[in-house]
């Protein structure tokens, strides 16, 4: 099969910062190795040793930069024009109000789909070679926020706070430093082998989001390091989150003795769930099935998927 991926906002490989990117990258080295011939339509400065790249022109129209020999083309970004091949798309982000998606989108959790109307989800996936071996038995020294802290649906300050309550040290990967404290050390944007150090020396994963999170990377990286997850109840966090993975709460003060009483949690059942569930060939494998029923004439959706909850209709907060 020749499958086209397309993002054109994107620079492929990345190194630090850039969670779709680095699913379009796993995806397409998936499906390469599987014998499907990969290409890519991304941004000018991309390349791949796995697949052809096609330079997005923003001065031509899509339908005439698409191979005519591609099978079936897969948006990490929302087709803005009609195009003459069969198509899927993987929505990465939440919609606005009443924001309609194509009939053929699939979302990235079962919350992020239900969300928005449609039952259709596809779970990203972690490439296990560029994570390598985790030590699950690993001396841990300190917790771990892994986020983009300008975000502040991030909640890096609430993240501070909960650390202070539990009278914990606290590592920022995302984020450069906002003021002194001896107990939090921050390290910038990180990628390889830096950040995968820095989770693997910490504890556990704080994750007090502000805002549905449609699925988290981080946190899939940091369970497949052995951390345990300490976070809201917004978006995917439950249906990733069990009691022997973490522990959930909207209280700062909840969290904060979770995190002191954090005896319970086994780094082998955090790696193994993520090994089971989230591996880089199990979501290529699901989208092949999505690609296969499109191929067969059918669409992944009954009715286009609509935008039914958005941040403005529930306050999103933290009691102390």
């Amino acid at each position: 099969m020749k499958v086209l991926i397309v993002n054109r906002k994107s620079i492929i490989p990345v190194f630090k910062y850039g969670g779709t990117q680095r699913d379009i990258y796993a995806q397409g080295k998936e499906l390469a190795a599987m014998g499907h011939q990969v290409s890519y339509l991304v941004k000018k400065g991309s390349r791949c040793p796995f697949g052809d790249i096609i330079e997005y022109n923003p001065g031509q129209s899509l339908q005439d930069q698409i191979p005519e020999d591609v099978d079936i083309l897969h948006f990490h970004d929302r087709p803005d024009e009609p195009v003459d091949k069969p198509y899927m798309v993987t929505v990465h982000g939440n919609g606005k109000p009443q924001e309609e998606f194509d009939i053929n989108a699939v979302f990235v959790s079962q919350n992020h789909a239900k969300r928005h109307n449609s039952k259709r989800y596809v779970y990203n996936g972690l490439d296990f070679d560029l994570l390598g071996k985790p030590n699950l038995s690993h001396p841990r020294k300190h917790l771990l926020f892994l986020a983009k802290a300008s975000r502040k649906i991030k909640n890096l300050k609430g993240s501070v706070e909960i650390t202070k309550q539990a009278g914990k040290k606290l590592a920022v990967v995302g984020g450069k430093k906002l003021n002194f404290n001896p107990k939090i050390r921050y390290y910038g944007m990180l990628g390889g082998d830096k950040k995968n150090q820095v989770i693997q020396n910490s504890e556990a994963l704080l994750f007090p989001v502000l805002w549905h999170e449609p699925l988290g990377l981080a946190i899939l990286e940091s369970l497949y390091f052995g951390l345990p997850v300490f976070g809201t109840t917004y978006g995917s966090l439950p249906e990733l989150i069990s009691e022997e993975r973490g522990f959930l709460s909207n209280s700062k003060s909840e969290l904060a003795r979770a995190i002191r009483e954090n005896e319970n949690y086994k780094p082998e059942k955090c790696h193994q769930f993520i090994v089971d569930n989230f591996s880089a060939r199990k979501m290529t494998d699901d989208y092949l099935k999505c690609y296969e029923e499109i191929l067969n004439g059918h669409n992944l959706n009954p009715d286009k998927p609509k935008s039914i909850i958005t941040e403005k209709e529930e306050p999103f907060s933290m009691s102390e």
